[in-house]
């Protein structure tokens, strides 16, 4: 399908960009590897009247350390995150789970934060920057500002970003220590989680001293499985996991669709959050 007309601008400066969504308002759209925009315009489910382009602003790629955390950049490729060493030393989880993401094409041209900003709660990222406490720093025309990943998704393709604002970069904590595993179900390869979980373990003396735990396709935004995370704290083995892994449902809104039912969705969330606790090295 054709996608409807719209102006093009091609920004070089986070600055540059930042005055022309300001002036546009909010008939505009970002485009950043373009592959959550894209398909959206050529299915006509968006209608902006100008594209703001940000890929030519080289400050916006790349992963650097900063103390106990790592700043990736909005613009980096999901492919170089999965390749990056410091990513795959410090926050595995992030690697890991963006190496399930769609296909070799779409990862070596989407990136982190276009999949962040785009805020789909069937995505892989959004529940994965959730279970590591991300931040996520903003540009706006009053300067930046430090978004909890917790507070950033808010509702279905909704983010806390304003209209005037850009995706600049994402502050991860880093993990050294905890195990990690992100598990989901697709009926086929390449295809949206039907479910997904994002599972970080910290062990203490044999035992879960605390958990970590992000939901995909679970609600209308990412979820964190808090009781779940309660129930996981002080676990010692299999059956303890098991039992935690029972409450990771709580308080979802699983959708129903053509894919699934919400008590499948359900049971899913349950099952995948027993072997992603466990592949973390949740098992006493």
């Amino acid at each position: 399908m054709i996608p409807p007309a719209f102006e093009y601008a091609r920004p070089e400066s986070v600055e540059e960009a930042v005055r022309l969504l300001a002036d546009a308002g909010e008939e505009a759209k970002v485009l950043a590897g373009g592959q959550s925009l894209l398909p959206l315009l050529r299915l006509r489910l968006a209608f902006p009247e100008l594209v703001v382009d940000v890929g030519r602003i080289p400050r916006l790629r790349g992963v650097r350390e900063d103390g106990d955390t790592l700043v990736i950049g909005a613009l980096t490729t999901h492919h170089d995150v999965i390749r990056d060493p410091l990513v795959r030393r410090h926050a595995g989880l992030l690697a890991e789970a963006t190496a399930t993401v769609a296909d070799p094409a779409v990862r070596h041209r989407g990136t982190l934060g276009g999949s962040l900003a785009h805020a789909d709660p069937a995505g892989d990222l959004p529940a994965v920057v959730l279970a590591l406490d991300a931040e996520l720093i903003a540009a706006g025309p009053d300067g930046r500002r430090a978004i909890p990943a917790r507070e950033f998704f808010v509702d279905y393709l909704q983010s806390a970003l304003a209209p005037d604002e850009v995706l600049v970069e994402v502050r991860v904590p880093k993990t050294d220590g905890w195990g990690f595993h992100y598990e989901k179900f697709h009926r086929v390869a390449q295809a949206w989680a039907i479910v997904g979980v994002a599972a970080l373990v910290r062990r203490d003396d044999g035992r879960v001293a605390e958990a970590r735990i992000g939901l995909t396709n679970m609600g209308t935004t990412p979820l964190r499985a808090s009781a779940a995370e309660a129930a996981l704290a002080g676990a010692d083995g299999p059956e303890a996991v098991a039992r935690a892994a029972e409450r990771a449902a709580e308080g979802t809104r699983p959708a129903q669709d053509l894919s699934a039912s919400p008590e499948y969705r359900a049971h899913l969330a349950r099952v995948l959050t027993r072997r992603a606790v466990l592949a973390a090295g949740g098992t006493g």
